[in-house]
């Protein structure tokens, strides 16, 4: 096994018995992004000499004993996420200059612990998409197949890790964005409750969904991570002051006797394949074998979370997008007065799929509207945060497709906008109600294209959730 191909735990074990050191793990994360990236187009910045330096450092600690989880382990960031004084882009043209000064809480907590930064990974702009094809710099392409997209907006994430180019990767969920392009890549991938993990430096799209969360090769990786990522921020008053559990320990626990509910309505959403459901009940079924009672269960409001989010996240869009000017940073256009600077800025800087979303949020929230849309959607949205409340009065966790269908093509989707939106059909509802999914990879189809499961659970029941996605990977 070549050494960029390790989880983090067999690299921890490598660096600690003096096997290869982690420059040479860089190295070998770095040589494969020069071959592959070309290919693959994860990477919008390699920080190469960065990773290199920061390996070195890391050498040093380990020869000295100075040994975190993560010391020497190389990752890569979103582009969406801010590292100190490495450009992110977002995916979007108008901050192709933009070198932030800060860095989010998130990615500073892995840094401190010896982590290695390759580099920041491509996205749909500011998070506006299912599929990456919404990127300013080109689409990222599914490791499995290069005709099909890595799913989004956290694609670029999720496709690092998938064709190995890094050990593990950090992207940002709102409505499906960590967890659906693990599905469609075959990787793990964890949106954490509301609250759990900082967004301190992360460029907001809806700041009331707005998660950050670890993309894995195992759930064993996703649970150490979370340990290290996780916790209250005085920077984020949204950040929850409940203490991180020992996700590493806790996923070791037997989930015998666990009860485990299937909501019907996720296979009935519109658009589900059948071979992915398939393959989805399969491994449903196979959970008898570990102990678990399996709970027919029901959230009737689901049918409601997709118009849901597509008022709230464009009108909170709406908002957060205004900060994007060509004024105050990123890519200034020439303009006559003000308004033609402006409008010329954001016009060559932002995609359809942006300015799409940023009228419709204007729209839902202006005078006349406000009442009819917004206002009505939280209302549904409390709906369907109940409903998750109390089917979780009966079972301890829910679990559903990921996706309703593996891996698109390139183009496939990309004209017909209600069909890219109901491609978040089976993840927006926990993003809405706040609570943790995990998706894991559960088989393929016969084209050998991944198919994802979602292990839903109570609002920071990470552990739970995490512990039933690590017994059931160990159990394949």
């Amino acid at each position: 096994m070549n050494l960029n191909e390790l989880t983090i735990k067999q690299a921890r074990e490598g660096l600690d018995n003096g096997d290869f050191s982690s420059v040479d793990l860089t190295k070998a994360c770095l040589k494969r992004i020069t071959e592959r990236n070309k290919d693959i187009n994860a990477f919008i910045t390699v920080t190469d000499k960065l990773a290199l330096a920061e390996a070195k450092e890391a050498d040093k600690k380990i020869k000295k004993g100075e040994i975190s989880p993560l010391t020497g382990i190389p990752f890569s960031v979103k582009d969406a996420i801010n590292a100190e004084d490495i450009r992110a882009t977002g995916g979007g043209k108008i901050l192709d200059n933009y070198i932030p000064s800060f860095e989010s809480t998130v990615i500073s907590n892995l840094r401190d612990a010896g982590a290695v930064l390759l580099g920041k990974t491509n996205c749909d702009a500011f998070g506006h998409g299912a599929s990456n094809e919404n990127s300013m710099y080109g689409p990222v392409k599914n490791p499995h197949d290069l005709e099909r997209v890595a799913g989004g907006s956290s694609g670029g994430s999720a496709a690092s890790v998938a064709d190995h180019m890094c050990l593990f990767s950090i992207g940002e969920d709102t409505g499906g964005s960590v967890r659906q392009p693990a599905s469609l890549c075959g990787v793990t991938g964890l949106r954490p409750s509301y609250g759990r993990n900082s967004r301190y430096g992360s460029m907001p799209m809806a700041s009331s969904l707005d998660t950050v969360g670890p993309f894995a090769k195992t759930v064993e990786d996703v649970a150490l991570l979370m340990e290290i990522m996780a916790g209250q921020d005085d920077r984020d008053a949204t950040t929850v002051s409940d203490e991180v559990p020992i996700y590493s320990e806790e996923i070791k626990k037997s989930v015998k006797g666990m009860k485990v509910g299937v909501p019907k309505e996720y296979f009935e959403l519109e658009g589900m394949e059948d071979e992915t459901k398939e393959i989805v009940m399969k491994q449903i079924e196979n959970l008898k074998s570990l102990g678990i009672e399996l709970v027919d269960v029901s959230l009737p409001y689901t049918k409601y979370a997709i118009p849901v989010y597509y008022v709230v996240v464009p009108s909170e869009d709406s908002s957060n997008m205004g900060r994007l000017d060509g004024i105050r940073y990123g890519v200034q256009a020439e303009g006559k007065d003000l308004y033609d600077l402006y409008a010329k800025s954001r016009a060559q800087g932002f995609p359809e799929e942006v300015k799409r979303r940023i009228m419709i949020g204007t729209y839902a929230l202006s005078a006349g509207y406000y009442d009819a849309y917004y206002k009505k959607a939280q209302r549904v949205r409390t709906l369907i945060i109940q409903d998750f409340e109390k089917v979780f009065e009966s079972v301890d966790l829910l679990v559903t497709p990921t996706s309703p269908y593996p891996a698109f093509k390139i183009g496939e989707k990309k004209d017909d906008v209600l069909a890219m939106y109901l491609a978040d059909v089976c993840t927006t509802p926990a993003s809405i109600a706040g609570i943790p999914g995990l998706s894991i990879p559960v088989g393929n189809t016969k084209s050998g294209l991944p198919v994802g499961m979602q292990i839903m659970g109570p609002r920071l029941g990470e552990s739970k959730v995490l512990q039933l996605g690590h017994n059931i990977l160990i159990s394949r």
